[in-house]
């Protein structure tokens, strides 16, 4: 108990006493009388933290929201909560006289009667949506097609000349279908020199490679599902990729787009290149080699049409903030996005995605950092943005559109700190950073840490999954911005690494992006207050600095950030 007391009068010292942590030590000393009604006070903050997270996760990610879906009844039901909630805690709009930021977005909804057609000399295959492939649409059109399209298998599906590396060199895709492999060659190959070894890179995720093929013209672009490379189960396609699909509305329709992107099994992948006479397993190791040369498949064509249901509306960002008291104008931007998966009406029994850990918690951290910021007796120096974003789900669309339509200019955003998922399985020894070495922020993040006895700073266990391109600190971090995302790790304080290991597994197995992953009363939310005390601690740091913390040298994004540099001398 010794250990979560100094936590707690931490916390209370942070709030009452000064505006960071860092400063405890300047505070007045106390005697013992004094400090057991620190502590008192304290637990009663801790106690309030608690249930002021299963307030918002219980709201949130209740049925009557509907999953959270981007522009329906449920996002409806979301912001109005969240500005109430803003409002309450304190906040001013963050977009002008507004605390909403609208985005324009298309709903495109493909019917589940749609079947990928195969067809060759010697091999005949209708495909079948759903346990056997997933196909959409970026094109906002009623029926999209594709007939009688040659096949290529075009390896990993990347062009990055920065690594001399082009699937599509010597090749034109034009009208074709592509089929490639999910993930990227370091993660096959384990070479830390190809590409970065078993960390996935941005050219392993599926929307680079959905991009990537419609930039080379082709009619549809098709990955093949595998569980370890893309870190998740056919489950997570069939329930992600069906329904309502959410993109950005474009101003030509998305007629740029293939008319066709989409996914199929392993299990259909090896019978497709059995019957183009093809060896599937030397094929993936082949592509993973360096050039490796895209091969047609032989006399089989693809085909399928498309029927969608298109509907164009606004979804919202929801913004608020609590103005800088010397520098206004320079910002710290925390975020968590709002959205989830909605209402899937193509399945049976529980069809409600009510996204309670993904992502109601991190919203819920969102509102519970408004509070402390409020109640600090020292006014953050800096404005402090709180940015509920949309569309996360459909892919980081909230915070793309952000980044293309910034409220705040980005040279003087000090920094992002995203949130997305909690901890909701007790404390942690192990503060893991997603995307390690990246920023200045991680030092920032050292030493809050060292202000919680015990706790670690550790890289994130599972590099190859990607995430750090899979939430919307990305495009923060596409704009220049530093942008930490850092959480608990595995390593439970009172179970050990193993039973943290097997509890985070058996989320990502049981209740990722399913409609299991519902609010629980027995959520042990200790570990999340921690990390909430690490992220209020960083920001305020920096909102009453002058610091400005870069990228890392050799960071893809430092280049972006430099440029901004003299607009902040001149600022």
């Amino acid at each position: 108990m010794l250990r979560r007391k100094r936590l707690n009068i931490s916390l209370f010292y942070f709030i009452a006493c000064t505006n960071f942590v860092f400063l405890l030590d300047s505070c007045s000393e106390t005697n013992q009388d004094e400090t057991a009604v620190m502590t008192e006070a304290s637990t009663s903050l801790e106690n309030s933290l608690d249930a002021i997270l299963r307030k918002h996760v219980k709201e949130l990610a209740s049925d009557e929201y509907g999953g959270r879906a981007p522009a329906t009844p449920g996002e409806e039901l979301t912001i109005k909560y969240l500005v109430k909630e803003f409002k309450a805690a304190g906040l001013m709009p963050g977009n002008g006289e507004s605390y909403l930021q609208e985005v324009p977005v298309t709903e495109i909804i493909t019917g589940s009667e749609a079947v990928l057609k195969l067809r060759g000399s010697d091999y005949i295959r209708d495909v079948s949506y759903g346990d056997e492939m997933i196909l959409s649409t970026y094109q906002e059109r009623v029926v999209t097609e594709f007939n009688d399209s040659e096949l290529v298998f075009v390896g990993y599906g990347i062009n990055a000349p920065e690594r001399n590396w082009n699937d599509y060199a010597n090749i034109d895709v034009k009208g074709k279908t592509v089929v490639m492999l999910v993930n990227d060659p370091g993660f096959a190959t384990g070479d830390p020199k190809l590409f970065n070894g078993k960390t996935m890179t941005w050219y392993g995720r599926w929307p680079y490679k959905f991009e990537e093929a419609a930039r080379q013209g082709a009619a549809a672009a098709i990955i093949i599902h595998d569980t370890e490379p893309a870190a998740y189960g056919w489950d997570v396609v069939r329930n992600s990729w069906s329904g309502p699909q959410i993109k950005l509305t474009a101003d030509d329709n998305g007629d740029n787009q293939s008319a066709a992107i989409g996914w199929i099994t392993k299990k259909v992948a090896q019978d497709l290149f059995k019957g183009a006479g093809l060896d599937y397993e030397a094929l993936v190791k082949e592509a993973a080699q360096p050039r490796f040369q895209a091969i047609s498949m032989g006399d089989i064509h693809a085909s399928a049409t498309l029927r969608n249901n298109i509907r164009k509306s606004t979804s919202n960002n929801v913004v608020g903030v609590i103005p800088g008291s010397v520098r206004s104008d320079e910002t710290l931007i925390y975020t968590a996005h709002w959205d989830h998966l909605g209402i899937n009406t193509e399945v049976d029994g529980d069809n409600i995605w009510n996204g309670a850990l993904d992502n109601a918690s991190g919203t819920a951290a969102l509102l519970a950092l408004s509070n402390l910021y409020s109640r600090a007796a020292v006014p953050p120096e800096r404005t402090i943005v709180f940015l509920a974003v949309t569309a996360e789900e459909s892919g980081l669309l909230g915070s793309q559109w952000y980044a293309q339509h910034p409220l705040f200019d980005p040279a003087l955003s000090v920094a992002n700190i995203n949130m997305d998922g909690l901890n909701v399985i007790g404390p942690m020894n192990d503060v893991v950073v997603v995307g390690f070495g990246n920023s200045e922020l991680e030092d920032y993040l050292a030493a809050a840490v060292a202000q919680q006895p015990g706790r670690y700073v550790a890289e994130e266990p599972h590099p190859e999954r990607g995430y750090y391109y899979r939430s919307d600190h990305l495009n923060f971090a596409r704009i220049g911005v530093p942008a930490l995302y850092a959480e608990s790790g595995e390593d439970s304080r009172e179970h050990g690494r193993e039973w943290g290991t097997t509890r985070a597994q058996e989320y990502t197995d049981l209740r990722y992006h399913t409609p299991a992953d519902e609010y629980d009363e027995n959520w042990d939310l200790r570990g999340a207050i921690e990390d909430i005390e690490l992220y209020y601690n960083i920001g305020s740091r920096l909102a009453s600095s002058s610091d400005w913390p870069n990228w890392y040298e050799g960071n893809e994004f430092k280049a972006t950030r430099d440029a901004t540099a003299k607009r902040r001398t001149d600022h």
